[in-house]
């Protein structure tokens, strides 16, 4: 064999990026995962996939909308293809679409040309990514679900599963249903008991209410809506000093649990204006909380300032937010000393490396959110690990058994010892997903692993944004 043969067994020729074309896009919705959530995949005519994922909670609707757009189109060109479907992408998860369908075709491009996802963002400032966790979705009924608990399961996955930092969330609505005698909230007459079986309403509705409800299902759902999702300010809650008093003793039952040592993040506070989350976060001060995450909504920026110079308890937001556009108000005021963009939200890989850029400049630290499967996992670890100012991405599912192996190829445990790895491999890593497992965790209604959008192939508009 002579030295030019030899060097030819040793060049990739599955495929010839120039040439590559996508010619099909397909989705799979899960259930359980730990929530709703979708992949999508898109195919080629040279026999390479890539995937990506929606945000959780999202709709194909938001990726099979694009199909049309990027069909035949070659998949390498990632920041073209990017800002040919941007437009269609909007807040939270109405941007899962756009991200999703990014994340695809990072993971294509790392395939056609053999090489990881984060060599092609500028290479490591880190060799992993660190992961937070929190207590998990599978706590016993039987157990309350106060402080005490909560620190006990966060400390059972610090000791028994290596993770360095952790999250959880507790807000002044679920101490009130603690101590249901106290008066925890001060709200106009009945507003609380609306707002709870609002929720309740909300929560009735199976996976597969889209699949099988009548209009009158969906009016009621719609009302149930408006209820539980109002912004901060117009629910006119006020917190008491007895509800102050109540919500730190169960800070600090946490922390009795957790200990100090390891850094502690609380999500989800409640329903509160900008002067009540002062008065609670100034409580919570000596609990030395590693962040308190979307107090405010997170376009609020001049409250958020305001709110960061009212107490010293660090202030983080961001994962309902689309663009760089989108993080530029927080981080040019420096509103927050922490953004937590979500890839599957965000706009997806190369944005998400752009907001990190964006925050560094600012001297602000982001972490990753992500309650989404290993997919999104993934691709977040790639961009944290090319990222100088990423601190951790989030893990919020510890106890779902299934979730590692959704994915094939990438060694077994996608997070190992509080930390996610992305390997050599190219694209994000993974040789694809394990289909027989996806069957087993279908989102009711929704059909089968891998559905078929053909009808989506002419869906089209005149797209253009001025004339």
């Amino acid at each position: 064999m002579s030295k030019t043969e030899e060097l030819d067994l040793h060049i990739n020729r599955n495929s010839n990026p120039s040439e590559l074309r996508i010619t099909d896009m397909r989705y799979t919705c899960l259930t359980g995962a730990p929530l709703n959530t979708i992949l999508v995949k898109l195919y080629t005519n040279q026999g390479i996939t890539g995937v990506g994922e929606l945000r959780d909670g999202g709709s194909f609707y938001y990726a099979a909308q694009l199909k049309s757009r990027i069909l035949g189109e070659n998949p390498c060109n990632v920041e073209k293809l990017f800002k040919r479907v941007k437009q269609f992408g909007g807040p939270a998860r109405q941007a899962g679409g756009v991200s999703g369908v990014e994340t695809a075709l990072w993971d294509l491009a790392g395939k056609a040309y053999g090489v990881p996802v984060y060599q092609m963002l500028g290479g490591k400032h880190r060799e992993a990514a660190r992961v937070y966790t929190h207590p998990g979705f599978t706590i016993p009924q039987d157990e309350p679900k106060n402080g005490r608990t909560l620190g006990k399961y966060l400390k059972k996955r610090v000791t028994e599963m290596g993770f360095t930092m952790c999250k959880t969330a507790i807000g002044v609505e679920t101490v009130q249903r603690l101590y249901p005698d106290e008066p925890v909230i001060s709200a106009p007459l009945g507003r609380l008991r609306e707002v709870e079986e609002a929720g309740a309403a909300l929560g009735k509705y199976p996976p597969d209410f889209y699949a099988t409800a009548g209009p009158e299902a969906f009016g009621n759902r719609n009302r149930a809506y408006f209820e539980v999702f109002r912004e901060m300010p117009y629910n006119f809650y006020r917190i008491t000093e007895r509800g102050l008093d109540l919500y730190e003793q169960e800070i600090a039952a946490m922390r009795e649990e957790l200990g100090y040592e390891t850094p502690l993040a609380i999500d989800h506070i409640g329903s509160l204006n900008l002067e009540d989350c002062a008065r609670l976060l100034r409580r919570l001060e000596k609990y030395s909380l590693a962040w308190v995450e979307d107090a405010l909504p997170p376009y609020y920026v001049q409250e958020y300032k305001q709110l960061s110079q009212m107490s010293t308890v660090p202030l983080a937001t961001g994962e309902d937010l689309y663009l760089t556009d989108g993080f530029e108000p927080l981080c040019v005021n420096r509103a927050v000393p922490i953004i937590h963009p979500d890839v599957a939200s965000c706009g997806g890989i190369l944005e998400m490396k752009r907001i990190g850029d964006l925050a560094e400049r600012y001297n602000i630290s982001m972490i990753g959110h992500m309650c989404e499967t290993p997919v999104a996992a993934i691709a977040t670890a790639h961009v944290g690990v090319a990222t100088e100012s990423f601190i951790a991405l989030e893990f919020p599912c510890p106890d779902v058994p299934w979730w590692h192996d959704m994915v094939l190829g990438f060694g077994g445990q996608v997070i190992r010892d509080g930390f996610l790895k992305p390997n050599d491999k190219p694209g994000l890593g993974f040789d694809d997903t394990n289909d027989e497992l996806l069957a087993e965790h279908l989102m009711p209604g929704t059909g089968g692993v891998w559905n078929n959008t053909d009808c989506w192939n002419v869906i089209y508009s005149h797209d253009k944004k001025y004339e």
